[in-house]
């Protein structure tokens, strides 16, 4: 008979830490405030769910890691980022809870958070790194490196993550060793720079010969139009891109930009499928984590105003900054400026179309 004792859901769960691990720092003085146990238990939730998103995360990154990538595996990566993404419509969820506390409700105990901040999350900070946020893109917190106010313990996971190859790194190598930019007798490459060369220039003439507009109307539409032409060459040019990466204007290399940019177009294809799925969910999660920072942005405005935050940051500027600055997939979402209707799509020989399906026989 086996002496083995039988589980227990509480011991499993370890419940007894979990639960007993609420303590209240104005109960320390003698004037417990009531809001402190939701607010305390609002940011254990966010670290938990932090972990598990990292746990996602590192699942990610070992497929991308693999010397070669296969469809399956592909999906496999699809389907860990649509939970990631469940995970931050979760985290946002919260703050509405959050927001059940009042700003007079907050100030019982808010005095005994100082210099406590949601900013020292080490896990958070490794999230961002995994993913791909450049240090040098950071919003800078107190005039100091952001590694500073984190403990030795989580300052070492931090800086081990942002040694390491991110995602953005990974999905870089991956779109450059894409195989489908040329296959033989026909350069997509080639064929999509002259229809949207073609393109442009009907837009061009339609400008100048539209009845309806005025001399100074026309010549403003113009001016437009210069505007995107530029762009779509900058689009093209390899030695242009390159020129904006060395500005720090973009960080995608041409070559994985062009693979990227093909995923979209051609995203109907069977076979690209699921690197298309792939690439607008890293854009649902950089929305999303953006999403996220706005809206705590709003609820500290809600509650302290325009005071300093706990920890000493400009409160909610600082975190509406973040918002707008800490992207990593931006370059992705803005692939849309350079899509072009499918009837003008360069179309697919039969034997290329037949290579990016999937045919079975029986």
């Amino acid at each position: 008979m086996s002496d083995k004792k039988l589980l227990n859901y509480a011991d499993y769960l370890k419940l007894d830490k979990i639960l007993n691990s609420q303590d209240l720092k104005s109960a320390e003085r003698g004037t417990p405030a009531h809001d402190e146990m939701l607010f305390i238990i609002i940011h254990q939730v966010y670290e938990l769910w932090f972990k598990q998103v990292i746990h996602e995360l590192d699942s990610v990154l070992d497929v991308f890691g693999q010397d070669s990538v296969d469809e399956s595996n592909v999906s496999l990566a699809v389907s860990r980022l649509e939970r990631i993404i469940e995970i931050q419509k979760v985290l946002i969820d919260q703050i509405r809870v959050l927001e059940t506390m009042t700003a007079m409700d907050f100030l019982e105990f808010r005095d005994d958070l100082f210099p406590s901040s949601g900013f020292q999350s080490a896990q958070f900070r490794v999230l961002e790194n995994k993913l791909g946020l450049q240090s040098n893109e950071r919003i800078n917190y107190g005039h100091q490196d952001y590694k500073n106010p984190l403990l030795d313990s989580g300052r070492q996971d931090v800086m081990k993550a942002e040694k390491e190859k991110s995602l953005f790194d990974l999905l870089e190598n991956w779109l450059e060793r894409t195989p489908f930019l040329s296959f033989e007798g026909f350069n997509f490459w080639e064929q999509y720079s002259a229809a949207i060369r073609t393109m442009l220039q009907n837009e061009e003439e339609t400008i100048k010969n539209n009845p309806t507009h005025t001399k100074e109307e026309i010549e403003y539409h113009l001016k437009d139009h210069e505007r995107a032409v530029a762009s779509f060459e900058s689009m093209i040019d390899p030695d242009k891109h390159n020129i904006l990466i060395e500005k720090k204007k973009k960080r995608l290399s041409h070559k994985a930009t062009k693979a990227a940019l093909l995923i979209f177009l051609y995203r109907d294809e069977p076979i690209l499928h699921s690197p298309f799925n792939l690439l607008s969910r890293l854009m649902d999660v950089d929305e999303l984590f953006t999403t996220w920072r706005q809206r705590h942005a709003l609820m500290v405005r809600r509650m302290i105003g325009a005071k300093i935050g706990t920890g000493g940051s400009s409160g909610h500027a600082y975190l509406q900054k973040t918002a707008d600055r800490h992207k990593i997939f931006s370059e992705l979402a803005d692939l849309s400026t350079f899509f072009i209707p499918r009837s003008a799509l360069p179309e697919l020989p039969e034997n290329i179309k037949k290579n990016l399906g999937y045919y079975f026989k029986k």
